[in-house]
């Protein structure tokens, strides 16, 4: 009897482990396929915020004022704008991104990255240590590392020679009237794209033109091929009226003035210095204090400079024989209590 009962146990045993068995398959073959459909709904919702991100939807932009790293910068159109600095590159990290203005970053094009130039707007690079010097459309807001002045694309720093080294001293200039008009016609170009589709003027419907021939007069040989005139009045023989050809209208366009983007142009080269200036004082007093406070960093000095009709006291460190000491020596001077402080070629 005990026998019987153990048999039938372990048939009922092998029966729950086959159940078992196969309830897992089922299990494993779920979870698999609702891992695919994750990974699948995954993949394409990635390929479709790709697509959105690189759709290109550049606008006229100024901004508001933000900060990097405890400094307030303000955006403004200034189309007096020139400023010496250290430039740097950006490339395959931000390929394809969309810019600050909606644009596209193409590592590829002529453009940078500026932290208070409208965009877009052009400005003048030049490189101050071989001379170079192109026109670049600004159309990004950076650079956000210290010490530096403008971020260029990667072709940009290729065509201006500092591609390989990463930094150089250069000169910023923006191209005021090449500025103004992309931004206007950026505006425009905006303005029609909230109204819809650009306006078309219908064409006039062309009249018909009726052809009648003449009978020939008394006495004269008809010719073949002729007339078409307007039929005779009564009373007197029909004059041919001859018609000048309706002139095409051209049409009317408006088109800014291209800056010569791409075309590098060499300058003169003179010898420049990098300082640490820790700002600019309107009291002597307070500029010597200054000089005081940072002596123990290197020589410092102090310049007068008038701005708008003002004296002013600047108060600088160097100068630097190189970019990464400068980099190194602006930390300190900024560690000093003078989070303003900048690098400055001159």
């Amino acid at each position: 009897m005990f026998k019987k009962r153990d048999e039938k146990l372990g048939a009922i045993m092998k029966d729950v482990r086959a159940g078992i068995r196969w309830v897992s398959l089922v299990l494993f073959a779920f979870v698999l396929s609702a891992c695919a459909e994750t990974e699948f709904a995954a993949h394409v919702a990635k390929r479709i915020t790709r697509t959105t991100e690189e759709t290109p939807s550049p606008r006229y932009k100024v901004g508001d004022p933000y900060p990097i790293d405890g400094i307030w910068y303000y955006p403004a159109e200034n189309y007096e704008y020139e400023e010496t600095g250290i430039a740097s590159w950006y490339g395959v990290q931000f390929h394809g991104r969309k810019t600050a203005n909606g644009d596209l970053y193409d590592m590829k094009a002529l453009t940078a990255a500026h932290r208070t130039l409208p965009m877009p707007s052009f400005v003048r690079v030049t490189n101050l240590e071989n001379g170079r010097s192109l026109i670049l459309k600004v159309n990004d807001r950076g650079p956000f590392a210290r010490g530096r002045i403008i971020d260029i694309s990667r072709r940009g720093a290729q065509l201006l020679g500092f591609h390989s080294t990463g930094t150089a001293r250069v000169r910023v200039q923006i191209m005021a009237d090449k500025s103004r008009a992309i931004a206007a016609r950026t505006k425009s170009e905006v303005q029609l794209a909230a109204v819809g589709s650009p306006i078309t003027v219908a064409r006039l419907p062309k009249p018909a033109v009726a052809t009648e021939s003449l009978s020939p007069l008394p006495g004269a040989k008809s010719s073949p091929g002729i007339v078409n005139a307007a039929p005779a009045k009564a009373g007197g023989i029909g004059k041919s009226t001859v018609r000048p050809a309706p002139q095409r209208l051209a049409a009317r366009t408006t088109s800014s003035p291209k800056p010569e983007t791409g075309v590098v142009t060499v300058e003169p080269v003179t010898k420049t210095n990098i300082y640490i200036q820790a700002g600019a004082f309107g009291q002597f007093d307070n500029a010597n204090k200054v000089r005081a406070r940072l002596s123990p960093l290197g020589t410092v000095k102090i310049s007068s400079v008038l701005v708008n009709g003002r004296d002013l006291y600047r108060v600088r460190v160097g100068p630097l024989s190189n970019v990464a000491a400068a980099d190194q020596l602006l930390g300190r001077v900024i560690g000093s209590g003078y989070a303003n402080a900048r690098i400055i070629v001159d």
